[in-house]
């Protein structure tokens, strides 16, 4: 299979390259760049894409790469670090500058196949302090930003590009990114996430020679693609286990299990609730209430599996967005411990399979459909999994817990009746430790402050805050305020992601 090789540089958006490239139709493949020589010099990858990345080039550990990669003879685009890592490895100057951070123009200097499509001034995403100073020898500046800085080079098949075309505040950055796999790499194959169902279970059904695999369920659509996935390879040696840790949304856990239920999964449904809530009452911190849910969620697993014969394998929904969320790629700042890759602790002894792990989550919900799924399922918003617990910030207590719960509840019902709820990516609410004075039933009450959270996004490596209508929040804040006691004040959040991230803890 043709296919483009992303070089991950520790840019937390080197996934997101890959997701733009598979939208674009073509196969991205990710590879760490301390090993990544071998594998671009593969007759099946036709191109190569270094990612951005929050180091820099003169720093004594920073991403390192064999200039001969740049000698293979197969088209090259450097983005941002990896655009200042050839320019300096080839003999160019990067320099520290003041730095270009969010929406920029740039201006194009000369045609070029790259830049078909372009206007001659473009708004691009920005995210750098270095700069190219001088482009090295035989390169020519294809583009400049507003501070005069060179925003895109070229000699020959290599390019390098200062700004971020995967980031959708550039405008133009998907042509780009187009022209680069069609135009410049000349790649025709086609990348369909559903054709990969058969080789998904193919993979499944050698890597599981004999044993049981126990797949933990939650309702959502990827664990429920995996349930569904490891079923039609292994038919009756995959038990699916429900762990309720009492952090769901209001009525889920029965919606799971029936939902499973009703694509033909047998669902093990496990009580754990008081047992997860006692050992986070009080807790303030954000990693230790996700390390406890992981631990906890890890020793009832192990219980149960105590008592399946011959269970030697843990299944797992993790995506990409998982695995570079939690830093897991050499060079990659760490943003938050994600529960389906930091939170199992080392003494948890069954082998872990991740089926949709190269998948991002439009393409789950693509092979969802091809799989007859319930659109209940194919369409349910993303949900953590520490659960309610990450959306309360400060000490958990049940009082907050339940705030949250009958909240969330609310903001989804309001944004149904709206007939928007599918068209955002998230919707919930957060409290906190704050305290805002009110007036319920004509005294003064001190309440808790609840703040909602609507995003619009594609994979979550970024997401925008959800403009909804105002008497939309309007309904909205009015239920949550005179329905939900202890709540005097409701407000929403308008930071997108980044620099913020979608969840609050």
């Amino acid at each position: 299979m043709e296919k483009i090789l992303v070089v991950n540089l520790g840019g937390q958006y080197a996934h997101l390259i890959a997701r733009r490239i598979r939208e674009i139709g073509a196969y991205a493949e990710i590879a760490s760049y301390d090993s990544v020589l071998e594998v671009a010099k593969s007759d099946e990858v036709k191109a190569i894409v270094l990612s951005g990345g929050p180091a820099s080039v003169y720093e004594p550990n920073s991403p390192d790469l064999p200039v001969d990669l740049l000698y293979l003879g197969k088209p090259v685009l450097g983005i941002c670090f990896g655009h200042q890592w050839i320019a300096k490895k080839l003999g160019g100057v990067v320099e520290r500058g003041k730095g270009e951070y969010g929406k920029t123009m740039v201006r194009i200097l000369s045609s070029d196949p790259l830049f078909e499509g372009w206007e001659a001034e473009e708004v691009v995403w920005m995210s750098h302090s270095d700069y190219v100073k001088e482009v090295p020898s035989g390169f020519q500046v294809l583009a400049v930003s507003e501070n005069g800085y060179v925003a895109a080079m070229r000699s020959g098949h290599i390019y390098g590009v200062q700004f971020h075309p995967e980031v959708r505040h550039t405008v133009k950055g998907i042509r780009l990114l187009e022209n680069f796999v069609r135009k410049v790499a000349g790649i025709k194959s086609v990348w369909v996430p559903e054709e990969q169902v058969g080789k998904i279970v193919e993979e499944i059904k050698a890597m599981v020679k004999e044993g049981i695999v126990v797949v933990g369920v939650s309702g959502g659509v990827d664990s429920t693609v995996t349930a569904v996935l490891l079923h039609m390879a292994l038919g009756s040696r995959v038990k699916a286990v429900f762990i309720d840790h009492g952090l769901f949304r209001e009525g889920e856990p029965e919606k799971a299990v029936q939902l499973l239920r009703s694509v033909g999964i047998d669902v093990l449904y496990i009580d754990a609730r008081e047992r997860f809530l006692k050992k986070l009452d009080g807790v303030s911190d954000c990693e230790e209430k996700r390390r406890i849910v992981g631990e906890t969620f890890a020793e009832v697993f192990t219980e149960v599996v105590a008592g399946i014969p011959n269970a030697k394998y843990l299944a797992q929904g993790t995506l990409y967005p998982d695995v570079i969320e939690s830093g897991a790629v050499k060079g990659a700042d760490r943003i938050k411990s994600h529960h389906n890759v930091g939170g199992i602790p080392p003494w948890f002894t069954l082998e872990l399979i991740e089926p949709l792990r190269d998948f991002y989550k439009d393409e789950v919900r693509r092979i969802a459909k091809s799989l007859g799924l319930p659109d209940e399922v194919v369409y349910r918003h993303p949900f953590p999994g520490p659960g309610l617990a990450v959306r309360i910030i400060g000490p958990f207590t049940l009082e907050k817990l339940e705030i949250v719960r009958r909240a969330t509840k609310i903001v989804e019902e309001e944004l149904e009746r709206a007939g928007l709820l599918r068209k955002v990516w998230q919707a919930f609410a957060t409290v906190g430790e704050d305290k805002w004075v009110g007036v319920k039933g004509d005294r003064r009450a001190e309440g808790y402050i609840v703040t909602v959270r609507v995003v619009e996004s594609e994979d979550a490596m970024t997401a925008d805050w959800a403009k909804i209508p105002h008497d939309v929040l309007d309904k909205i804040s009015s239920r949550i305020a005179s329905e939900i006691p202890h709540v005097t004040m409701v407000t929403y959040a308008i930071t997108s992601k980044p620099p913020s991230t979608i969840e609050p803890c």
